[in-house]
């Protein structure tokens, strides 16, 4: 199977610094021989390891979006050793109109991969990253954040790795980006954790390293800084920069993530009051926030609770909610 997709130049054989687009093709009633114009960068020099660089695979997570705009920017292509293929809005569509989806099929691309080259736009995307881009690179690195509808500590995150050595060098990058906190996933079971970017990267034997920067449908100066500062200290750490201009990484503290019982969810539709914050620790059994009825509000409210002990690392943003939603999602220390 061939993928639709046609970039404007050979993203792999392209020297220095190169910017245009992908065309995906896309027939609608105002165009019928249209196609999307899907951003996309390359900054190659010497020789090294090639790195596929993405952020908005979900469009409302922006921090990543502007992180990977402000190093197309600057970064000095004498400064690269290897190849960079830098994707600043994944989802194209999503990232246009603000949202977590597609407004053209509803995708959600973080579960679409591997995708299906004769499929809906957000599928064609996702079997174009997966067979035709991540064959030809050593490394992930898929930015995100908590969206519109969630507020996240600005984390990293790797996936576990049964090979010791394999999980030093993950533990070693995410010590190198420098967040105030890291975390290993897939180390317990996750809802459509096989149709991911990083589980996509991973059939493919491509090493993956993520973020979840923040998010509440905004920038922060500090998840920017933070990102900027440590994809320069990956990168270099990676060996794709000969010269980092990032200061040295803060310690970060290592969290696993393990199972559902690190997630609470909303037991009812309603008003959600939370009642811990970001950075608390908790316990199971702990009242984790109330939900109170619109319809009956003279109903005494709901309770979610925490169903381990653990660090609130993430937290619903939006008051109103539904039964189902998530409201905070927890870490516990690695060594524990």
């Amino acid at each position: 199977m061939t993928s639709r997709l046609s970039p404007e130049f050979d993203l792999f054989a392209v020297q220095g610094r190169k910017t245009g687009f992908i065309r995906i093709p896309h027939s609608v009633h105002r165009s019928a021989y249209g196609h999307i114009a899907w951003p996309v960068a390359v900054i190659a020099h010497g020789q090294g390891p090639t790195v596929l660089l993405m952020a908005g695979n979900h469009g409302d997570e922006y921090e990543g979006q502007a992180a990977l705009g402000q190093l197309i920017r600057e970064l000095d292509p004498s400064h690269v050793s290897g190849r960079l293929v830098i994707v600043p809005s994944a989802n194209f569509p999503a990232a246009m109109a603000g949202r977590r989806t597609s407004p053209i099929d509803e995708g959600n691309l973080n579960r679409s991969f591997p995708g299906d080259p004769d499929g809906t736009i957000t599928e064609q995307i996702a079997y174009f990253l997966e067979e035709v881009v991540m064959p030809r690179v050593q490394f992930l690195i898929d930015l995100h954040s908590g969206g519109s509808s969630l507020m996240y500590i600005p984390a990293a995150l790797v996936r576990h790795s049964h090979d010791a050595q394999h999980q030093a060098e993950n533990i070693a990058m995410l010590q190198a980006f420098g967040a105030p906190i890291s975390y290993l996933t897939g180390m317990g079971q996750g809802q459509g954790a096989d149709r991911t970017a990083s589980a996509g990267a991973a059939r493919k034997g491509v090493r993956h390293f993520g973020t979840e920067l923040g998010g509440g449908g905004q920038i922060t100066p500090a998840a920017l800084r933070t990102c900027r500062d440590g994809l320069r200290r990956v990168l270099h750490r990676l060996g794709a920069l000969s010269v980092c201009d990032a200061p040295p990484a803060p310690p970060t503290r290592l969290l696993a993530v393990r199972g559902s019982d690190y997630f609470v969810h909303a037991p009812e539709d309603g008003l959600f009051e939370p009642l811990v914050e970001l950075g608390d620790t908790v316990h199971r059994g702990q009242a984790a926030g109330l939900i109170h009825s619109l319809q009956t509000p003279w109903r005494t409210p709901e309770v979610a609770h925490f169903e381990r002990d653990g660090l609130v690392i993430c937290k619903r943003v939006p008051g109103q909610t539904q039964r189902g939603d998530c409201l905070f999602h927890l870490g516990t220390d690695l060594e524990g």
